[in-house]
């Protein structure tokens, strides 16, 4: 008997869309903030890389 008094909150709750899109914000954000922070690692270690040959090869061939 308890079982179908609890059984018809959770599909309630089971079909309650609001702050469906709220959640969906949240996780899109979060997905696009870890990219851009991988992303800005990569890049930085980059043209730090790129900095230092450019700097190595100006200073062997500077006449």
């Amino acid at each position: 008997m308890t079982f179908f008094k609890l059984r018809n909150p959770i599909k309630h709750f089971a079909r309650d869309t609001n702050g469906a899109i709220t959640a969906d914000w949240v996780v899109l954000t979060a997905l696009a903030v870890t990219l851009l922070a991988a992303g800005w690692g990569s890049l930085r270690d980059g043209t730090t890389t790129l900095a230092s040959d450019t700097s190595d090869y100006m200073t062997t061939y500077r006449d």
